[in-house]
């Protein structure tokens, strides 16, 4: 076999703890698949588990490797998988306490991998994990949207949130959404109405939606509870602790925390071949260039809004 590589980590850091080495693959698992990766995507929590705030879920074993968010072709499957075989295009995601996906080849659980519907291009389909799978979760799972209600995401224009104001959308919701107020001829474009900045005032929209989504996690509660409608639903995707216990709680507020649940993976991919559910790409390395393009990302930002993909082999 051809020499493989990896970026991973030999301690919890910053940026500057990244390496491109060579790995073996682990062993295949009863339960697991190997990928051969074409395209992988960068969220946020990449760095946040890198940079050792999970530390309590991934350990202190190293190298460490970074990346959860793929899509590629299937090399080979463990003893137990049967829904998937050798050949199979899929996307899907590794575990959180292994992760890999910014790799020539990703080790996963059969649960978190899923066929890539055929009209979907690697780059597409490897976006939309975390992302879409979050924005599934909160809406349907959480929220148990239904068909005519009305939905208002706050910071619509990130992935989650655009995941969101997609996926409601496809549902027969209208929906509604606060972004910067330089980009409200995009939002204008997804088909978001009302459109209002991120310090609006909620007295024009007061009780106007039957879910409030806080898609960045930094909704003040009191301007959720102004906008939402009687027996409406409110779901933050920060799960911190005063979140979690405000959950707890009798009342209309809940926090999202994504599983990994094959179904959903499924209904997102196909939400996405259908071309109900679409995230932008804003720039694509390949992996022998990721780990400037990691370093630039995490510091700056991107320089236009979407996903940065990486693309071994």
């Amino acid at each position: 076999m051809p020499t493989l590589q990896r970026i991973q980590y030999h301690q919890y850091g910053g940026p500057e703890v990244m390496q491109l080495e060579d790995f073996e693959p682990r062993k295949l698992g009863a339960d697991d698949v190997r990928v051969r990766v074409r395209a992988a995507s960068v969220n946020p929590m990449d760095f946040g588990i890198r940079n050792g705030k999970m530390k309590m879920v991934t350990g202190r074993s190293f190298p460490r490797a970074m990346g959860y968010d793929f899509a590629g072709i299937v090399e080979a499957v463990g003893d137990n998988v049967t829904r998937l075989q050798a050949g199979d295009e899929v996307l899907g995601g590794a575990s959180i306490k292994e992760s890999g996906a910014f790799a020539d080849v990703v080790v996963a659980e059969q649960k978190a991998v899923v066929k890539k519907p055929a009209g979907l291009s690697f780059e597409a389909a490897a976006a939309i994990p975390i992302a879409a799978g979050t924005a599934y979760q909160a809406l349907f799972t959480k929220a148990q949207l239904r068909p005519g209600e009305s939905v208002f995401v706050h910071a619509s224009l990130g992935a989650v949130g655009r995941s969101a104001l997609q996926l409601a959308s496809a549902q027969g919701a209208s929906v509604g959404g606060s972004c910067r107020a330089g980009s409200a001829d995009e939002a204008r474009a997804l088909g978001i109405d009302p459109i209002v900045d991120f310090d609006f005032d909620p007295t024009a929209i007061t009780q106007r939606f039957d879910v409030v989504l806080d898609a960045a996690g930094k909704l003040p509660i009191s301007k959720a509870r102004k906008i939402l409608a009687p027996h409406g639903r409110i779901v933050s995707v920060k799960p911190s602790p005063a979140n979690i216990a405000r959950s707890a709680l009798p009342g209309p507020f809940q926090v999202v925390i994504a599983q990994v649940v094959t179904a959903d993976i499924e209904a997102i991919a196909q939400a996405a071949a259908d071309g109900h559910l679409r995230l932008p790409v804003a720039q694509a390395v390949p992996l022998s260039e990721a780990i400037p393009a990691l370093t630039q990302m995490e510091q700056h930002g991107t320089a236009k809004r979407g996903k940065l993909i990486i693309l071994p082999g």
